[in-house]
């Protein structure tokens, strides 16, 4: 007579409970380097159970000590991403239906609304011709109600010529930055908190640094038009991320929005 192995519901929960937690670790880590140090973590720890069931005491020795032993190392490699969803939960605000909601838009497979990236973009080439400073930021799936909330609310359809208005020279909307959800503006005049991280080049400003500091703690994207030069940049997890056409940035934009 076979013996079964005794499974409750409370067993179903854990593993339900397990699967959200990693489902939700690689929607954090999507599209960032570090997903490929996570799924090497979880391959060596794959690795390391299988070395335990098969009595290889040696091997899981080493295994376990190494992984033990890697916290303080992970925590350092994923601070970035450690950093995002603590701000995430610390934002949220539990008593809102509505905001505790927003905070699970990464159950979604896609973002409710496609992004009109074609009308942002043409906006800032055409700021970039009058080089004109811009600092536009993107949500992706963390809610930047903490930071819509010191500027200045609004609600109207991305469109090339509002935009191109907001940063004009003599617009009263022009300083700060502007936030999109879901294909709407929701906000100008927005303070960004600024990146402290001293690999920036000096040349680069606040807006910069502001674009940098937004998408360091939190997954959105940011676009930005240098009122010096004319430039745009396009900044992603703290980072620049380059492209050599207009083609290729819209291509890189609609791959990371829609």
């Amino acid at each position: 007579m076979l013996d079964f192995i005794p499974f409750s519901i409370l067993d179903v929960l854990d593993i339900l409970l397990v699967a959200i937690l990693l489902f939700y670790i690689y929607k954090l880590l999507k599209g960032t380097v570090a997903i490929n140090i996570f799924i090497g973590i979880a391959f060596i720890f794959l690795i390391w159970k299988i070395t335990q069931a098969l009595s290889m005491e040696m091997l899981s020795g080493i295994l376990g000590y190494l992984l033990s032993g890697g916290v303080i190392a992970l925590i350092i490699v994923f601070q970035q991403e450690i950093r995002k969803f603590l701000l995430m939960i610390g934002t949220t605000n539990f008593s809102s239906k509505k905001s505790f909601l927003n905070q699970l838009k990464f159950l979604q497979s896609e973002i409710s609304s496609e992004i009109e990236v074609d009308k942002i973009l043409k906006a800032c080439y055409n700021m970039s011709k009058t080089k004109t400073g811009a600092l536009i930021v993107i949500e992706k799936t963390n809610s930047l109600d903490f930071l819509i909330n010191n500027g200045d609310l609004m609600n109207a359809l991305v469109n090339e010529v509002i935009l191109e208005s907001i940063f004009f020279k003599n617009s009263p909307l022009h300083d700060g930055a502007t936030i999109i959800r879901d294909n709407y503006i929701v906000a100008t005049r927005v303070v960004l908190p600024i990146s402290d991280s001293t690999k920036i080049p000096t040349r680069f400003g606040l807006r910069h640094r502001s674009a940098i500091g937004v998408s360091e703690k939190t997954d959105a994207v940011c676009l930005l038009v240098s009122e010096e030069t004319g430039e745009i940049s396009y900044i992603k997890d703290g980072e620049f991320v380059l492209y050599s056409t207009r083609e290729e940035l819209l291509e890189k934009l609609n791959k990371d929005l829609n």
